[in-house]
């Protein structure tokens, strides 16, 4: 008859079998700001190789970043929360040219970007761009990273 510890050990394993990735980060801050979003919705998901990314963080494109894991049961609605999430985040964001909220996250357009697309489409499976930017699809404004909602919108919407 096994042990105590060896039971607890066979659990952990059989969860740990069932969590499926949803979401990679580059950073320890997004991928903890994501992980506690869910827990608050309670859902239960941890974080995968967040320690290796966060001491080393050269090793992050080796080992695809911090993985957000949920169980497989979970899979689904956390997409669609994640979708939510994602949605908000965008609307919160205003444009410093024009004032609009629309924006897409694409590939950076540019001459090194498109080699680097292509040749990890040649000695990969997919091409990965290089850089991104997110661009306001009213104005064309560019910005590596979100403009912050204008001064004091978050405080008058009562």
């Amino acid at each position: 008859m096994p042990d105590e510890s060896e039971s607890d050990w066979l659990i952990k394993a059989k969860i740990l079998m069932n969590l499926v990735t949803v979401r990679t980060f580059d950073n320890y801050f997004s991928a903890n700001i994501m992980l506690t979003k869910l827990h608050a919705a309670g859902i239960e998901c941890y974080l995968k190789d967040e320690y290796t990314v966060t001491i080393d963080p050269i090793l992050t494109n080796a080992i695809g970043g911090i993985k957000l894991v949920v169980k497989n049961s979970d899979e689904a609605s956390v997409k669609e929360i994640l979708k939510q999430y994602d949605a908000e985040y965008l609307k919160a964001a205003t444009c410093p040219k024009c004032g609009s909220n629309h924006f897409v996250y694409l590939a950076k357009p540019g001459t090194v970007n498109y080699l680097t697309a292509i040749f990890t489409w040649i000695f990969s499976s997919y091409a990965v761009a290089r850089d991104y930017v997110y661009r306001c699809e009213k104005c064309g404004y560019e910005s590596d990273r979100l403009p912050e909602t204008l001064a004091g919108d978050e405080f008058n919407q009562n």
